[in-house]
C-alpha cells in the first residue's frame, strides 16, 4: 500500500496494481530521503514525473506544494490508476497526465519551461539494456536542458549497476556503468539498498556546483 507521506494529502492512499512489480514504486524511506533533500525546492515549482507509475513521486510533490506536475506513463492500466489518484485527490488543476512513451518527441514539447525537478524512474531491464539505456539517457539529457538555474534531474537505477558481462568474462572484471552525462553537473549518487538515485543539475561556473548538484 502506497500513501502520501506528508503535506496537504498526508496519509491519503494511492491506487496501485495488485502486482506491485508492474510499477516498482519508490519505498517510503527513499521518497522521504529524496524530499528531505528537496526541502525548499518544491513549493510553487513545476515537476516532471516520467515512467510515473501510479504517481507516488509527483503526487507527493503536489502534496508538498508543487504548483504543477507532468506525469508520463505508457501502460494503459497503470495510467488509468494514476488518473484515479489524481481525481481522488482533486488535483486535476495541478496535474497533467500524458499516456505516452516517456522517450517520445511529444514529451519534449509538453515539458514545462522552465522545470524545477525532473524524475526519471525507468524499468531496470530498460536501463540494463545498453541500447535502451542510451535512448533513456538521451531523452533525460534533452529534458534536463529545460531545468531552471537551481533545478534538479533525478534518475533511478539498480545498485550495483554494471555493464553487461560477456560469457567468458570473470565477475571480478565487471565494469560499472558511467553515469556522467554531457552538459549536466553530477551525478551525486545516493544508494538505498538495491536502488541508486543519481542527482544532476545544470552546469555552472562554480566547481562546487558541478560536483554537488544536490547541495543547497
Amino acid at each position: 500500500m502506497i500513501r502520501i507521506i506528508t503535506g496537504e494529502f498526508k496519509g491519503r492512499r494511492l491506487e496501485t496494481p495488485r502486482d506491485a512489480s508492474k510499477t516498482r514504486p519508490l519505498p517510503d524511506r527513499v521518497r522521504t530521503a529524496i524530499f528531505n533533500m528537496l526541502a525548499g525546492h518544491y513549493e510553487g515549482q513545476a515537476f516532471v514525473d516520467a515512467f510515473a507509475g501510479t504517481g507516488s513521486f509527483g503526487l507527493e510533490a503536489i502534496s508538498r506544494g508543487a504548483s504543477h506536475c507532468l506525469f508520463i506513463e505508457r501502460d494503459r492500466q497503470i495510467a488509468g490508476l494514476l488518473r484515479q489518484n489524481i481525481e481522488s485527490l482533486g488535483v486535476g488543476d495541478r496535474a497533467e497526465l500524458m499516456h505516452a512513451d516517456a522517450l517520445g518527441l511529444a514529451v519534449q514539447a509538453r515539458c514545462p519551461r522552465p522545470v524545477h525537478v525532473i524524475n526519471f524512474d525507468p524499468p531496470y531491464p530498460m536501463m540494463e539494456d545498453p541500447q535502451q539505456r542510451r535512448l533513456i539517457l538521451e531523452q533525460f539529457t534533452r529534458l534536463a536542458e529545460h531545468l531552471d538555474e537551481d533545478g534538479f534531474a533525478l534518475l533511478r537505477t539498480p545498485h550495483p549497476f554494471y555493464e553487461p558481462r560477456r560469457e567468458d568474462e570473470p565477475i571480478s572484471a565487471r565494469v560499472e556503468v558511467d553515469m556522467a552525462l554531457p552538459g549536466l553537473a553530477g551525478p551525486e549518487t545516493h544508494v538505498y539498498g538495491s536502488t541508486a538515485v543519481h542527482w544532476y543539475g545544470r552546469l555552472r561556473q562554480s566547481s562546487t556546483a558541478e560536483s554537488d548538484p544536490a547541495a543547497g
